[in-house]
């Protein structure tokens, strides 16, 4: 998910994705301890999306907002 898509959520719903996505990194470390993880790629991916969710909350914890503005 982007993070023009986190930040239409509520601080709720993102602190709820937050505790989501943290189990599920704990999963999927102890999965690859274990030697059952077949896309090693999904730690890398868990843990951008867990830092993406943390930044909007973050930003919103020091009033950042962002403006929605053209590349």
């Amino acid at each position: 998910m982007e993070a023009t898509e986190l930040r239409t959520k509520s601080d709720h719903e993102l602190q709820d994705a937050a505790q989501k996505l943290r189990a599920d990194l704990f999963d999927v470390r102890f999965r690859r301890e274990v030697d059952q993880v077949a896309d090693l790629n999904v730690l890398a991916r868990t843990r951008r999306e867990l830092a993406r969710v943390l930044t909007v909350l973050r930003e919103r914890e020091l009033g950042i907002r962002h403006g929605g503005g053209s590349k």
